[in-house]
C-alpha cells in the first residue's frame, strides 16, 4: 500500500541528504573536469595528483572509473543532483510515499555497493587513491545508512521479530556505527599503504 509518510524525519537526516548530495556533486563535477583536462591534454599531471598514492590521474583512466562505459562521475552528478533536491524537499516539509522511500533505498544500496566495490578497486588492483573519490566514499556512507534507519523507522520495510533488537540498537546507536565504518574503511586504507606512510613519518 502506498501511503504517506506518517511521522516526522529526524531533524538531522534532510541535511544529510543536502549536505551530502552537495558535496557529492562538488565531487563528481570536479572529477568530470579533471577527466576533460586529461583528455584535452593528455600526460599532464593535475591538480588531485598529490602523490603517488593520492593521484587521481592513477584512476581516471583504468577500465573501474568507466565501470559501465561511461565516466563514473556522470552517473554522480546525476545520482548526488536527486538526493540533494530530495533533501531540500524535506527540508520544506515534503512528504513522500512509501514507494519513493523505497526507491531512495534502493538508489542509495546500489551507491554504498558500487563505493565499496570501487574501494577494494582502488585499494588492491590500481592501488591508488583519488581525493574527490574518496569524498564520494565519504558522503555515500551516511546517505545510505540514514536512509536505511529512516525507512525502518517510519515501517515502510517491516522488520521481523528476531531482528527488532537489532533494530532497535542501531537506531540508537546509529552514530557510533557510523564512526566505526569509516574507521574500518581508514583502517584499510592505512594498512594497504603502509610501505608509503612510514616513508612520511
Amino acid at each position: 500500500m502506498a501511503k504517506a509518510q506518517n511521522q516526522k524525519v529526524n531533524s538531522f537526516y534532510p541535511y544529510i541528504l543536502a549536505i551530502g548530495g552537495a558535496l557529492g556533486v562538488f565531487a563528481a563535477s570536479m572529477l568530470t573536469y579533471e577527466k576533460i583536462n586529461l583528455l584535452a591534454n593528455p600526460g599532464s599531471q593535475l591538480a588531485c595528483d598529490l602523490n603517488p598514492i593520492i593521484s587521481c590521474g592513477s584512476v581516471i583512466n583504468t577500465d573501474q572509473a568507466s565501470a559501465f562505459g561511461f565516466p563514473n562521475p556522470f552517473l554522480g552528478i546525476a545520482g548526488f543532483a536527486v538526493v540533494v533536491t530530495i533533501g531540500m524537499a524535506l527540508l520544506a516539509g515534503a512528504r513522500f510515499r512509501r514507494w519513493f522511500w523505497l526507491g531512495l533505498l534502493a538508489g542509495s544500496t546500489f551507491g554504498i555497493l558500487f563505493v565499496h566495490w570501487l574501494i577494494y578497486q582502488s585499494l588492491y588492483n590500481i592501488v591508488a587513491l583519488c581525493p574527490y573519490c574518496m569524498l564520494v566514499w565519504a558522503v555515500t556512507l551516511p546517505i545510505f545508512w540514514y536512509t536505511k534507519l529512516e525507512v525502518l523507522k517510519q515501517g515502510f520495510i517491516k522488520t521481523p521479530d528476531r531482528l527488532k533488537k537489532a533494530s532497535e540498537f542501531f537506531q540508537r546507536h546509529h552514530l557510533d556505527t557510523l564512526l566505526i565504518w569509516y574507521l574500518l574503511i581508514i583502517g584499510l586504507i592505512l594498512n594497504r599503504f603502509w610501505y608509503y606512510w612510514e616513508t612520511l613519518i
